[in-house]
């Protein structure tokens, strides 16, 4: 079945009730057949739902469990502190933003969490890293607090480990569109180590109690453009750590009902970014999705926004597009995207 039948035929299936989990155990020494299944399953769940699960994933909990110490830290410092790495004092939207500093959708009063974000940065530190070369519209380096040892290594640590996970990833994307294995490895080098156009946020949602205003979540319904508030941003796809123990993230299905998507013991969620729904014409969903902690106590998530390479252009694959299904969307840099879509988030 090609592509475009398969998204016409989701089009008139029955809305997603739940979320599928993939697994991705010894993905690197599976034979053909099996990949190509695995493909299959990926194309499944990018067609009807635009999220999946991942279990057998390879980042140890060592590293997860080192970068969700180092957030806590972080966000117990006095506002003041937090607030000299303001991300509104950056060109290129990196740093810290504070509660309530965000709005991911226009119908709210603003999101219930505050976050840092950084992008590709060598453990080694280095004063001219050439892989940061072709930003473009997202040039400029990370800023780290001065007063907080071992912040920068810990959650570098996981930013590395879930962009070998990407790595992974990728080639099962390809054979979802029934295309090489190795088609994005020159157009999304962020999984291939050239110039990566990954980011990641660290993120707090403080308790949300008292009256309950609707208006007022931890983050509210939107699209991953690359980064997801840190989304918008324009990613082609998610990777979301979520704290055990805490229902928060939710996914929106056709019949706009809102379905949980909780966390499962040693799973990542994984959710395709605007990216991947402008390169595939729609055949891949960016599906909408928020987050409401009305849990009563804190709650911590690590997304990576996984995106091209900042100077690529969003062309869409040619199987996605036939005359019924023409192109939707006009060509653009991911670069240019990514940046105005940070400038409508925050406002700068």
């Amino acid at each position: 079945m090609s592509l475009v039948h398969a998204a016409h035929e989701a089009e008139s299936a029955e809305a997603f009730q739940d979320i599928p989990v993939i697994d991705l155990k010894d993905v690197d020494k599976l034979d053909a057949e099996s990949r190509k299944a695995l493909g299959d399953a990926v194309r499944d769940a990018c067609i009807n739902v635009g999220f999946l699960y991942v279990k057998n994933h390879g980042i140890p909990d060592d590293t997860i469990n080192g970068a969700l110490e180092a957030s806590k830290e972080f966000f117990s410092l006095p506002l003041d502190k937090k607030m000299e790495l303001d991300m509104q004092k950056t060109s290129n939207f990196k740093g810290y933003n504070p509660v309530l500093s965000s709005n991911n959708d226009p119908l709210n009063r603003g999101d219930l969490h505050e976050g840092f974000e950084f992008g590709w940065e060598e453990m080694q530190r280095r004063e001219n890293d050439e892989k940061r070369a072709k930003d473009g519209a997202m040039t400029g380096g990370n800023v780290w607090p001065s007063d907080l040892p071992g912040f920068r290594e810990a959650v570098l640590s996981y930013y590395h480990s879930a962009v070998q996970l990407g790595q992974k990833l990728f080639p099962l994307f390809a054979l979802a569109l029934d295309l090489p294995e190795t088609f994005f490895e020159d157009k999304a080098s962020n999984a291939f180590t050239r110039n990566a156009a990954a980011l990641m946020r660290v993120l707090h949602y403080p308790p949300q109690t008292g009256p309950v205003d609707d208006r007022v979540i931890g983050i509210g319904a939107h699209t991953d453009f690359e980064v997801c508030v840190n989304s918008p941003k324009s990613s082609c796809f998610t990777i979301l750590w979520q704290e055990p123990g805490i229902q928060a993230l939710q996914v929106l299905n056709k019949q706009q009902q809102w379905i949980d998507a909780p966390p499962i013991p040693g799973t990542l969620v994984l959710n395709l970014g605007d990216q991947f729904a402008r390169w595939t014409n729609d055949v891949f969903k960016s599906t909408v999705h928020r987050a409401i902690n009305r849990s009563g106590v804190r709650r911590y998530s690590i997304p990576l926004f996984f995106g091209t390479d900042y100077d690529v252009k969003l062309e869409p694959i040619p199987s996605c597009v036939s005359p019924e299904r023409p192109p939707k969307y006009e060509v653009v840099t991911a670069g240019d995207y990514v940046r105005e879509r940070l400038k409508a988030t925050y406002g700068h």
